[in-house]
């Protein structure tokens, strides 16, 4: 029997493919079943000259500034499956194999680089520029998973901010990238870019023709000179869920909205949304980014698993923001099994309130269907509203200021209907 398709989903909606005139971005995130997805915020800093910063297994030096982000992440390690900054720019990513082998030891992981942009940069093509940078410097790689069996890949990123996307695709060192300035765009865990290139390593052809892979004549293709002969499974079987994220996402080209996007990753018959087996959708995100600058992004999070089960909490930038720390890991110091040597030899427990509250409800609501039910309801009721406040902000019919808090509310709103 074929194993599921193993797979994140990313998508985007730019003008005219959005109903307003905003760009949406939306991203599934699919893990082992039992990871905890934290929801974190850090403020913009600045840093002495000459520091550096521990990500999840190396340090590199640290930027002298920093902007302000909200990650969504698996609660283990140092960077996030997908996020956004204080300038509007969201990134996420997605697990991938190329011809390039996995370099074997520890470099950075796909999800610290996502961190990483969304820290330096103002811009998708500014946080494009720090990640290939970076991976030149020092390289992909290390256990993906909290788990001693190694699982290692190469990543595909999807940066987007107010004006436009770029679909960037990896193979070791080496990348190319592909601009999208209107319309839809979906990704998945394959290589999707062809021969309509807008940037590449300079090197990249040339690795190429010198490993046999190309032969230096006619139009190169990078997908299909780059794609391994022998795909692993999960590689082949996520071209389903590439397709029916493309289905969905044309179904709403020209409409889409927050809404719209929240159904697409909520879908279960496509596998959008994942529910079986060893993996499933552990945290996902959408994102509002308004093309007029005076507007603020609206960022929504879960911080819980299955959207389907769950809500969008909405996430502002502002200057005065509560801490929401019911949504964010205990933390274990030296003793916590990533840092130890040999690493994963051990588990913690990194659920933090909503995470555990979430759990219970979805324990009762096996247990008693009917009371389930009607919770649920009242979520997505809240939901619905928290939607229809943002779109009165967008508008203008209501101040923004007002909203500053949304997150904190809506988490503590959550686990108070829970219990």
């Amino acid at each position: 029997m074929a194993e599921p398709p193993l797979s994140c989903d990313c998508f985007v909606s730019l003008p005219p493919g959005s109903r307003d005139d905003h760009v949406i971005f939306g991203k599934n995130s699919d893990r082992p079943r039992d990871e905890v997805q934290e929801v974190v915020y850090y403020p913009a800093a600045c840093h002495p000259a000459g520091s550096t910063v521990e990500c999840t297994y190396i340090q590199i030096p640290q930027a002298e500034q920093t902007h302000g982000v909200v990650l969504s992440r698996p609660a283990w390690l140092w960077g996030a499956e997908m996020g956004a900054n204080e300038h509007g720019v969201c990134i996420g990513n997605e697990a991938v194999w190329t011809r390039e082998p996995i370099t074997p030891g520890e470099a950075l992981l796909g999800m610290d680089l996502v961190r990483l942009g969304l820290e330096r940069a103002d811009s998708a093509w500014g946080a494009l520029t720090v990640i290939t940078g970076l991976l030149e410097q020092y390289g992909q790689g290390g256990p993906c998973r909290e788990d001693p069996e190694p699982f290692s890949y190469h990543n595909t990123f999807l940066l987007v901010d107010r004006n436009e996307a770029w679909v960037l695709e990896t193979a070791g060192r080496l990348w190319v990238a592909q601009k999208v300035t209107d319309g839809v765009k979906n990704i998945s865990n394959q290589l999707t870019i062809g021969s309509e290139i807008s940037a590449e390593h300079p090197e990249l052809r040339s690795v190429a023709q010198a490993q046999g892979w190309w032969d230096g004549e006619g139009e190169f293709n990078f997908s299909q000179v780059f794609n391994p002969e022998n795909p692993p499974a999960r590689m082949e079987l996520a071209k389903q869920r590439y397709k029916g994220g493309t289905e969905l996402l044309q179904q709403h080209d020209g409409s889409m909205t927050a809404e719209a996007m929240m159904s697409i990753l909520r879908d279960k018959p496509s596998g959008i949304c994942m529910d079986s087996g060893g993996f499933c959708t552990t945290g996902s995100m959408v994102s509002i980014l308004p093309r007029d600058p005076s507007l603020p992004c609206i960022h929504f999070l879960t911080a819980t698993p299955d959207p389907s089960r769950s809500i969008f909490k909405p996430f502002i930038f502002s200057e005065c923001m509560t801490p929401v720390l019911r949504v964010v890991s205990p933390e274990f110091g030296p003793d916590d099994p990533v840092r130890m040597q040999p690493r994963f030899q051990s588990q913690v427990d990194r659920r933090h309130d909503l995470y555990k509250a979430h759990q219970v409800a979805l324990s009762n609501m096996e247990t008693n269907p009917n009371d389930g039910l009607a919770v649920y309801e009242i979520l997505r009721d809240l939901e619905s509203q928290c939607l229809s406040e943002i779109s009165a902000m967008l508008n203008g019919e209501i101040p923004g200021e007002e909203l500053g808090d949304l997150f904190f509310d809506c988490v503590d709103a959550e686990i108070k209907f829970y219990q």
